[in-house]
């Protein structure tokens, strides 16, 4: 990996693990779909015009369809969801059952027929994975926190189901394009709840700081960066970022916002990555065949 990669990959890691802070400030004080239809209206305000500088917009636009299936996952119901968990949940285990994308992803794949393979090893991950979120659930939630957890999940199958629709029906597309005009929808249908849900008291300046935040860096600046490290060492690589981002939100909720080191999270945690890992990992007769192959 050069150094540029590296960079790019510590970078990125690091920033995807900073949402769920932010979210946590923010949604103390605002609606969560206040917080969306705000982050996504900032992000989309500055990519946009990358995109199209960069002659992106329009291949992206021909196939609107799929983009518009794609931004209601990742984006439209995803961060919906995650601001209604996070009203919930600690910001810590609200990160470690985001940290079961990787599974859920691998469960998908086999269903749809995209990935054949899911066998062996990688189940005894999946296995794993989903003993770590039950020890997560059983030693950490109560009462009405199974709302939160229930929300967090829908976040889940957001982020693990709309990558394939990139994969699989925008594989030729440019990134950029798809994303911005990705956060332009949702910054024009979420913008009759901003209206309609706008705090009628005061709201911090830590709130609105963090929603300003969430908007430029987490989502604007991280795609950014997301795609620079993608051409640098391929989508296969990059996917690595997963298991770093829960460990930077674990440790930011402690260290910022006083959350509590749990039996849950110290058992679950390392469970989860590690189911994680071995679900997504290739079969031994194929490893040699995906590490040889060319990335883009």
């Amino acid at each position: 990996m050069s150094r540029r990669a590296l960079a790019l990959f510590i970078a990125l890691g690091i920033i995807w693990g900073t949402p769920y802070l932010f979210i946590r400030i923010a949604v103390e004080h605002v609606e969560p779909a206040v917080l969306v239809g705000l982050r996504v209206a900032i992000a989309a305000a500055i990519l946009l015009p990358i995109a199209a500088a960069r002659g992106q917009l329009l291949p992206a636009l021909r196939h609107w369809r799929w983009v518009a299936a794609f931004a209601l996952l990742e984006i439209t119901i995803a961060f919906l969801t995650l601001g209604y968990a996070e009203q919930r949940l600690t910001s810590s285990l609200t990160a470690l059952i985001i940290a079961m994308v990787p599974l859920v992803a691998a469960v998908l794949a086999r269903i749809l027929g995209l990935d054949p393979s899911l066998r062996g090893i990688r189940v005894a991950g999946l296995a794993v994975g989903l003993a770590g979120v039950a020890v997560l659930v059983g030693l950490d939630v109560e009462g009405a926190q199974f709302w939160g957890v229930g929300a967090a999940l829908i976040t889940v199958l957001g982020y693990a189901s709309a990558p394939m629709i990139v994969s699989t029906k925008l594989q030729d597309v440019p990134s950029l394009g798809v994303i911005a005009w990705a956060l332009t929808f949702n910054a024009v249908i979420y913008t009759p709840a901003v209206w309609l849900l706008w705090p009628s008291g005061p709201v911090p300046a830590i709130a609105w700081s963090s929603i300003v935040i969430l908007g430029l860096i987490p989502t604007a600046l991280a795609f950014v960066l997301l795609f620079a490290l993608i051409g640098e060492v391929g989508p296969a690589r990059t996917t690595v970022i997963t298991f770093i981002n829960p460990a930077v939100a674990v440790v930011l909720g402690v260290v910022v916002l006083a959350e509590p080191v749990t039996w849950g999270l110290l058992i679950g945690f390392p469970l989860v990555l590690a189911g994680s890992f071995l679900a997504t990992r290739p079969d031994r007769n194929r490893a040699a065949a995906i590490e040889d192959a060319p990335h883009p």
